[in-house]
């Protein structure tokens, strides 16, 4: 029983959802949000946000009550960084595994285990298989990493499916040698990454913030290269700031670019109301006033 049943017979067909909590990234993904019982890659060049953004929808899940794990395979964890986040320290599972297969194994248990919601693996580049690592340096060791990934992928994909869990794999860019034509870019871990993942994300800086010729934060444009739950190929500009991301920015952003907010001049209008003198008011009305913030999100999520 179970085994094989009419598609229209299934219980459910809508894709469940977990809210990244930063506006722009969840309408681009097409369904509000990541899919549940899938996985995710986030890849880009170096400090380009990709772990911020990690432990960013850590602290979503830990506000909705939900259970997240960290498996810090670069050994790069910053705890005040990600308590800055919003993450919970005390609740937020972590390991720092010595080779690739340990942490794989420990994220196969998290998920069997079906008491963890997010399962957070950075990165796929530092998944170390015990082999290379019991090998002298400089010894060629081909396609072990690829290996190691595949068979890891096609064990989780199932379990996680049916588990609900989500698992985020963050991975660096490499570039290929002697492409003259062609983006010249690839992931490390060989393919089946790409294969196995509903969604992949493209993080990229796109801008350094200055004030007063100081820098506060980055621009960062996130493109959703692969989408299996919606459209894919859209995208989501974020600001991160010293104090995290930005989401007043990213709400007042998207309200404008919906025609939810209107400039009048230099003032900004909710419908006919005048809501502030310029962008930075109105951030600070959706900081201090709730019920604001949830009509204009509302509208967002509306229009």
């Amino acid at each position: 029983k179970g085994a094989i049943m009419r598609l229209g017979e299934a219980p459910k067909m809508a894709v469940e959802v977990l809210k990244t909590g930063i506006l722009p990234l969840d309408l681009a993904l097409g369904v509000g949000g990541l899919p549940k019982g899938r996985i995710i890659e986030i890849f880009g060049p170096e400090s380009s946000g990709k772990t911020t953004l990690c432990l960013s929808t850590i602290a979503q899940v830990q506000k909705e009550g939900g259970t997240a794990a960290f498996v810090d395979a670069e050994h790069a964890l910053d705890p005040s960084w990600a308590k800055t986040l919003g993450v919970n320290l005390d609740d937020l599972l972590v390991s720092q595994p010595d080779t690739g297969e340990q942490a794989l194994e420990i994220v196969e248990t998290l998920v069997r285990s079906g008491a963890v919601d997010l399962i957070v693996v950075d990165s796929v580049a530092a998944l170390v298989p015990k082999m290379e690592i019991e090998g002298e340096m400089g010894e060629a060791q081909i396609g072990l990493q690829a290996r190691l990934m595949s068979q890891a992928l096609r064990k989780l994909t199932a379990v996680v499916s049916k588990s609900k869990a989500i698992i985020i794999f963050t991975n660096q860019i490499r570039l290929k040698v002697g492409v003259m034509f062609g983006n010249p870019e690839t992931t490390p871990g060989g393919l089946a990454l790409k294969f196995y993942a509903s969604v992949r994300m493209d993080v990229r800086k796109i801008e350094t913030l200055k004030k007063n010729n100081q820098v506060y934060g980055a621009r960062i444009k996130v493109k959703i290269v692969k989408n299996k739950v919606a459209p894919p190929f859209r995208e989501a500009e974020i600001v991160i700031t010293q104090e995290g991301v930005d989401k007043e920015e990213a709400i007042v952003d998207v309200a404008l670019e919906k025609g939810i907010l209107v400039r009048s001049g230099s003032f900004l209008k909710f419908g006919e109301k005048v809501v502030g003198h310029g962008k930075e008011e109105v951030k600070e009305l959706l900081k201090k006033d709730a019920d604001f913030r949830e009509k204009m999100i509302k509208a967002i999520g509306q229009n």
